[in-house]
């Protein structure tokens, strides 16, 4: 075999066509579909079985579990999907899969894609001049769809071509009859290859080739083909490689669902293959065991034959041919029902234990920081297989995350009212509230930027107009973080000027930010979900809003009287009033972000 560098490099352009049509498809996809796109993967995805019929069917429909993990993992890294969605879905890929296999082993050929990816770009091309841009959107998604599919298809023309080289595996002969290690080898085997050219059917075909040559038995191939389960998660894990934790956690569900199905097999492996060569010849395709004998005891009887037929010389209409064919039918056939009777049994154990996949799989990819004080964005990233419109999707929950962070700061800012002065717990949650003020900058710095970036793609008309709003409602709370870190201020001063707080001041206090943090809950319940808002949400957060005035404008003419009868000193008043009314303020910014999401969503209100 004569691999040159000029063949790398044609593989290397094989990825970067597949990873650029897979771009250029999300993109129009996302554009066409826009906001419905996440209400069409939550109906496809509604409980564990939808998840499983979907990857089966999606599957089944591409010829490739490869490509279709790799889209679920681009989904769950935009947020598009949940963890335990993305298993289900995968669970029915590797079922899925099994198709191809079946149409081979039945029929003796693979849907031959280059057959409509030409037609497709002919038709795809005139709706790039469309007025529409839906229609336009849907052009890129069809151009896109091609691209990946020509990409798949080089990447299986540039790699090395072991299928036309059996040769390279001829020394495996020599370790054929070790045992349960010869078992253990092949699986490595199945691993390797199917990781190099990433096709389950081209290892079926190099599997036949090394049966028909008598080097392995039929158990043996079976535990190739087991291996080839492994090597189908090569794909995704690279794909995750860019993408953030819920990307790399879903690749990883992936491969502990294939290792975990080879674990209990390898503890039955004897009996059930046995019991795939009974079905196999209940159904009356013949003993796929039997061609290692007859090929053995052919080069033992007749050496001449057995030559001719290995270097496949011998005449169309000898007999020993047409054995041969029959055999290799019924191992074809078993294969296949091999394969397809480890992931139907697989997915029915595993799919009852989907949240303890969900479990495991958030152990092992742990998140880089787990403590509050850290800085990090937990949904944006800049994966190579994200696009604008999904972008935004990341950007919506990130949203809900800054929120919730910002909104502990208000619990801090309380603690701090009611901290003793000059002690290690006012300097400790002062220090804690001035941190995460500072993070609270950073974090609206890098929404803010990552958003500008995806206002820069080609994004829908809808799109833009989210993004302008995400940037407004980014402002405001960063301005209600500034807010906390205020009232901190505020009583760094009361503190230095030596006022003490009386205990009906500390209640009025109190009140005031049980008003502002029942607002704040509530602006969380519609940011949390800005597909689906709610009138009556909208309309509580008003009237909360209003309750927060009429409470500051109470407090303030009390205020006044409370100083006239010297039931505590004017500065103390003036200190108070201060905390008041930041609080207030931070109200007025709860408000706007919910004025925003009611002009910007008014359409979807429910």
């Amino acid at each position: 075999m004569n691999y040159t560098l000029l063949d790398f490099l044609a593989l290397l352009g094989s990825v970067g066509l597949f990873l650029y049509g897979m771009k250029v498809m999300s993109e129009g996809l996302q554009k066409a579909a826009g906001d419905r796109l996440r209400n069409i993967l939550s109906a496809m995805t509604r409980n564990r079985f939808t998840g499983l019929l979907t990857g089966i069917l999606i599957t089944a429909l591409i010829q490739s579990s490869s490509a279709s993990t790799v889209m679920v993992v681009s989904f769950v890294n935009a947020g598009l999907m949940t963890l335990g969605q993305s298993m289900a879905v995968i669970f029915g890929a590797n079922v899925g899969t099994t198709f191809t296999a079946w149409i081979i082993a039945l029929f003796g050929f693979k849907v031959d894609t280059s057959v409509f990816i030409l037609p497709l770009i002919a038709c795809a091309v005139p709706l790039l001049f469309c007025s529409s841009s839906r229609k336009k959107s849907i052009g890129e998604f069809i151009i896109g769809f091609c691209f990946l599919f020509m990409g798949l298809n080089m990447i299986s023309d540039y790699v090395p071509d072991l299928q036309s080289n059996p040769e390279m595996f001829a020394f495996l002969e020599h370790y054929a009859s070790m045992g349960f290690l010869s078992v253990l080898l092949f699986l490595f085997v199945g691993i390797i290859i199917t990781a190099i050219i990433q096709s389950s059917a081209a290892t079926f075909a190099i599997v036949l080739i090394m049966c028909t040559k008598g080097w392995i038995t039929f158990d043996l191939a079976c535990a190739v083909v087991l291996g080839s389960n492994i090597g189908t998660t090569i794909t995704p894990l690279l794909a995750s490689m860019s993408g953030n934790v819920a990307a790399k956690r879903t690749a990883m569900g992936h491969l502990l669902f294939n290792l975990f199905g080879i674990i209990w097999t390898l503890a039955i492996f004897y009996p059930f293959v046995r019991l795939n060569v009974d079905i196999t010849e209940w159904l009356g395709q013949g003993n796929p065991d039997g061609m290692y004998d007859f090929v053995n005891n052919l080069e033992a009887t007749d050496p001449a034959t057995y030559n001719l037929l290995v270097g496949n010389s011998l005449p169309a209409e000898h007999p020993v041919l047409a054995q041969v064919a029959g055999m290799q039918f019924s191992v074809s056939f078993g294969l296949s029902m091999f394969h397809t009777v480890f992931n139907l049994v697989n997915v029915c154990i595993m799919i009852w234990l989907t949240g303890l996949y969900v479990k495991i799989v958030e152990k092992l990819v742990p998140a880089k920081h787990k403590e509050d004080e850290e800085f990090q964005l937990k949904f944006i990233s800049g994966g190579l297989l994200s696009a604008s419109e999904l972008n935004i999707a990341q950007a919506e929950k990130e949203l809900a995350v800054y929120a919730q962070r910002v909104q502990r700061m208000i619990d801090m800012a309380q603690q701090l009212v009611h901290a003793k002065e000059k002690s290690e717990e006012f300097s400790q949650l002062y220090s804690r509230l001035e941190k995460y003020e500072e993070i609270s900058d950073r974090m609206e710095i890098e929404i803010a930027n990552y958003l500008n970036r995806c206002a820069e793609g080609r994004l829908s008309n809808e799109g833009k107009l989210h993004i302008a709003a995400m940037l407004n409602i980014v402002s405001e709370i960063e301005s209600i973080a500034d807010c906390c870190y205020g009232c901190a201020k505020i009583l760094i001063r009361k503190q230095e000027s030596g006022v003490e707080f009386n205990d009906t001041i500390l209640a009025n206090i109190d009140t005031m930010f049980a008003y502002l943090k029942e607002a704040m809950s509530d602006m969380l319940v519609l940011i949390g979900d800005v597909e689906k808002v709610r009138e009556v949400d909208i309309i509580r957060s008003y009237n909360k809003e209003r309750e927060i005035n009429n409470l500051r404008n109470q407090y303030r003419a009390k205020n006044v009287e409370s100083i006239n009868d010297h039931i505590y000193e004017y500065q103390a008043g003036i200190y108070y009033m201060d905390i008041i009314n930041d609080l207030e303020k931070m109200g007025d910014y709860v408000i706007n972000v919910v004025d925003t999401i009611r002009d910007h969503f008014r359409k979807r209100v429910i």
